[in-house]
């Protein structure tokens, strides 16, 4: 039975992915679920994260998110029997990788799979899911008639997060980094009812001409946005950014702008630097900044009563089609090296998820 892992043999040094022949499984542990996987999604790997809370080691597993079927359960498991449809995510300090053809998995990682739903979007929603729940649902408090404005709307998180923004009532505004992006939200509108589009506006940052921060104010008649879900910020001016792709973000002053009295910026910058400038203006405003990290369910066993009720709703929204995730074609097993240092290297602008 072979399974997928990355390797990685200095620091600095670009990963490699290489299949990786298992031995048997152990025996199933008392609260272990044994589970046929269906379906796996593709993550980008933080090593860094890894290696700080000391989880790095010389072979990592890849792939986390899963779809599959119940083989065996421990003696102690209540929650599933043999046979079941179950989708979940592997924790961070897993030994199995989700790219082979059976892992053991804690009952509390999993989730029952709904009839309605297919393998490859359950595997490939539940970590986006997980991510807006957490900006939308904990960080920020999403209601009816706020305004949030979700930048990149069109990657596979960007999607998501729309969707339950607008399911939970509020109005949403979302960059574009393309044109084939903004047509893509443009093109977004609820599955079922009146087929009103799911974002009020669109704003085009492709050409690097269109100010964000005076785009949403004019939206909001100068009253700024209650949510910003950022996906990156330019922390420095332009002469200091070198990248082609943080041209298109957003500068951390247009943020502070644009967030209303009382809003919430949830960034995804992991090294965001505020100046005493930056801070008063956020204090000015009674505005809060809040890290997203959807890690943090898995870190700390005392989440685990919240966890499990996020995967379960995550799951209802998707066979109700209130998610409709941003999937590429499904990719065979042999595929997945390739498809991996794609996602590494953040090419990939769907979701890829490898089917069984």
């Amino acid at each position: 039975m072979k399974a997928l892992y990355c390797q990685q043999n200095s620091p600095g040094e670009e990963m490699t992915f290489v299949f990786q022949e298992r031995e048997n499984l152990p025996p199933t542990r008392d609260n272990d679920v044994k589970v046929q996987v269906r379906a796996c999604a593709l993550s980008w790997i933080d090593t860094k994260l890894l290696s700080e809370i000391k989880l790095e080691k010389e072979l990592l597993p890849v792939g986390r998110e899963i779809s599959g079927v119940v083989l065996e359960v421990g003696r102690k498991v209540t929650f599933f029997q043999p046979d079941d449809e179950v989708v979940g995510i592997l924790p961070l300090d897993s030994e199995e990788s989700g790219l082979c053809e059976v892992v053991l998995v804690h009952e509390h990682y999993l989730v029952r799979k709904p009839e309605k739903v297919c393998w490859v979007e359950a595997a490939g929603t539940v970590r986006d899911g997980v991510r807006a729940y957490t900006a939308l649902h904990y960080l920020s408090h999403v209601s009816p008639g706020k305004t949030v404005l979700v930048m990149d709307g069109a990657s596979p998180f960007g999607t998501i997060a729309i969707q339950l923004a607008q399911h939970r009532g509020a109005k949403v505004i979302s960059t574009a980094y393309s044109l084939e992006d903004k047509q893509y939200l443009e093109r977004l509108r609820l599955p079922v009812g009146i087929r009103q589009p799911l974002v009020a506006r669109v704003i085009d940052v492709s050409n690097g001409k269109i100010d964000v921060a005076e785009s949403c104010l004019e939206e909001t008649g100068g009253l700024g946005v209650d949510i910003v879900l950022d996906a990156g910020v330019k922390l420095y001016s332009a002469e200091d950014e070198s990248a082609s792709k943080s041209q298109l973000l957003p500068h951390k002053h247009d943020i502070i702008t644009l967030l209303g009295v009382g809003g919430h910026w949830i960034t995804t910058e992991k090294n965001l630097q505020l100046d005493p400038p930056d801070s008063r203006s956020l204090f000015l405003k009674g505005a809060t900044v809040s890290f997203l990290n959807d890690e943090v369910w898995n870190l700390s066993n005392i989440q685990q009563g919240k966890y499990i009720p996020i995967l379960e709703d995550i799951m209802e929204k998707l066979s109700s089609s209130i998610f409709r995730p941003q999937l590429d074609e499904p990719i065979p097993l042999y595929e997945a090296k390739v498809s991996m240092e794609i996602v590494q290297k953040n090419q990939a602008r769907k979701r890829q998820v490898i089917k069984f």
